[in-house]
């Protein structure tokens, strides 16, 4: 679980970030200006900074220059240019992300610098298993569990989305690469290796016409 300050003045988006990052496990906070965003950050101890950049107060670009710089910062923002981006990275934030976006994407981004800052824990226990997203390796038990390059993937896709619902074309997308064109039973029958491997029948659940969910 990681500490994340969501700074963002549109109330939709702010509450849709605060309710997607809080249903994997982060605990958050949410500023809606330039000012409560430089406040918070100076009182408070982030372990990373979601920051839009056309806030009211000051902007998250000068935010970014006022707070120290070996934060994390995610720049979140409608401004799409290449010349934003480039001056947004610039100023030494770790990821820019344009809106709209998926907020799958943004999960996995959040996770991947929360993993490179080794501000977020990459031990995983669920049920009798413990899934180590770093070294690659399941255990069960304490005896290790046997994954295919493939299955460990899909478990990995499924444990950074935890509690959410992933249609089989999203799985397929996330866990076997934008460029796969294999039928969507191949993610069903991958599912069932790893329900058999890991005894997580229920935790693994099925979400009618749709998709899996890893339920925790």
């Amino acid at each position: 679980m990681a500490y994340i300050l969501i700074a963002e003045d549109e109330q939709a988006i702010n509450d849709l970030i605060c309710k997607n990052l809080k249903l994997v496990g982060h605990k958050t906070v949410q500023v809606f200006d330039g000012h409560q965003a430089l406040a918070s950050i100076n009182s408070d101890n982030f372990d990373l900074v979601l920051l839009d950049i056309m806030m009211p107060g000051l902007s998250g670009l000068e935010v970014k220059k006022l707070i120290p710089q070996d934060i994390p910062v995610i720049f979140v923002t409608a401004k799409h240019s290449v010349s934003d981006q480039l001056i947004g990275l610039g100023l030494g934030a770790d990821d820019y992300i344009v809106k709209p976006f998926d907020i799958l994407v943004l999960l996995a981004r959040v996770e991947n610098i929360l993993r490179r800052t080794k501000k977020n824990s990459t031990v995983f226990t669920i049920k009798d298993c413990k899934i180590d997203l770093n070294s690659r390796t399941v255990t069960r038990n304490g005896e290790e569990v046997i994954l295919t390059l493939q299955e460990f993937n899909l478990l990995e896709v499924l444990v950074i989305n935890r509690n959410f619902a992933l249609s089989r074309e999203k799985l397929l997308q996330l866990a076997w690469g934008f460029d796969y064109m294999g039928d969507t039973r191949t993610v069903d029958v991958h599912i069932q290796k790893l329900r058999k491997k890991l005894d997580m029948q229920k935790e693994i659940a099925t979400v009618y016409k749709y998709g899996y969910r890893l339920e925790v």
